[in-house]
Parts: C-alpha cells; structure tokens; sequence
C-alpha cells in the first residue's frame, strides 16, 4: 500500500538578523573547522552525539528515503578492534595500493598507517549507506541518490560537530567491509566513512594548507545584462 503523506505549513527559520549577517556569521565559525588527527580522550557526554546524529538526519535524501545508519561506537575493546583492521588496510594502502602522486599528494598532510585517534577519540561514528529500504510504511525498498545523500547527511554532521566545539576527521579506509564486519551490520548496510569525534589534544597541530579562494570555486552566471 502507498502511503501519501500529508501537508503541513512551512515554519521558516529566523535567524534575528539579515541573511547576510547571518551568512558571514556561519561562514566566521565553519572557517574555524580543520580535521583533526590528536585528540584527547576527554569524554564526551551520549546526549551531546545523540544531538549531532540527530542532526544529520534532518538532511534530504532521495525520495525522502533516509538511506543513513550512524554506529556510534565507545566501546575501547570496539575501537581497539577497528583500529587495528584499519592499520592493516591502511598499510597495504600504502605499500601497493596508492598510486606515487596519491602518496605525493598526502605527504604535506604528514599522514601514515598509524591510527592512534581511531583508540584516543572517545567516539567513533561508523556511517553507513543502506542500498535498500526496510521501513514498514515505505512503498518500495529502493533507494535512490545513494551517495549523494548520505554524502550531504555527513555534511550536516560535520558542520554539528563543529558547532558543538568538537573536532572530527573523515577517515576512509580502502577496503571497509570490515566495519560492517565487527558491528554486527546486515549486508544492507555499507560503510560508507568513518568520523573520530571528541576535543582536539592539548597539543594538536594540523597542517598549514590554505583554501582556494571564493573566485575559484564559485562562477556566478547573471545572465545576458544586455538583453
């Protein structure tokens, strides 16, 4: 049976000033974000992820099918598990598997097959893609914009994290199956990234990149101003 929702007013958000104040004032915090790779391991209160995942999941999706599980793993013997799988792939990764510019292209970043934070963050959350749909109420279990969503819901939790005045990495070990492997997730359920999230260590560093500029990533087309 179809379900047809119904519809509701829209309550837009008010932000209490301009757009454009409002902009800048999110852009002054996100220009504040950098991944992270020294944590500290100072707890991080269950609420506080359960507000960020909740978060995400108020990202759109194809179909408004919702297709995103997130694991969140505190466990030390869990993360001790994970990281020592992740090591095993990431050294593979980069003995053979990474091409030379690949590894010429990380080396500014001082990454390695070590992973440390994957133990030292309090938290792990473990995303995942769901290629099909399960929900009772849903028509069909497709799915459709996969990546895409799931990849704007991580969006969204990256940005929370932040906000909350916590630090994260996106990490991607090649291959992850191993992730669904040891949480127990049904074949359904794909890694899709892995996020460490806690506080930054007292004496976390991060590299000194610099972003492209605004006149690089955005091309505004007005138009024909003559017609």
């Amino acid at each position: 049976m179809t379900v047809t929702p119904g519809f509701v007013p829209y309550a837009p958000y008010d932000p209490g000033v301009s757009p454009r104040v409002a902009a800048d004032a999110f852009l002054s915090v996100m220009r504040r974000r950098r991944s992270v790779r020294a944590f500290s391991d100072r707890p991080v209160p269950l609420e506080v992820i359960e507000s960020l995942i909740a978060s995400a999941g108020t990202a759109p999706s194809g179909a408004n099918k919702q297709p995103w599980r997130f694991v969140a793993v505190q466990s030390p013997a869990l993360k001790r598990e994970i990281r020592i799988a992740a090591e095993e792939e990431e050294r593979a990764f980069y003995a053979s598997r990474a091409s030379a510019a690949w590894l010429d292209d990380l080396r500014p970043l001082g990454t390695d097959e070590h992973k440390p934070f994957l133990e030292t963050a309090p938290w792990l959350i473990v995303v995942f893609k769901m290629v099909k749909d399960f929900h009772p109420e849903s028509p069909s279990d497709q799915v459709y914009y996969l990546n895409e969503s799931v990849g704007i819901a991580t969006g969204i939790l990256i940005a929370a994290i932040h906000h909350a005045g916590l630090v994260t990495l996106t990490h991607t070990p090649s291959p992850m199956k191993f992730l669904g492997e040891i949480l127990g997730r049904p074949a359904y359920e794909r890694p899709f990234l892995l996020l460490p999230v806690g506080y930054p260590a007292d004496d976390c560093r991060v590299p000194d990149i610099v972003r492209k500029p605004l006149g690089e990533i955005m091309v505004v087309d007005r138009g024909d101003d003559d017609g």
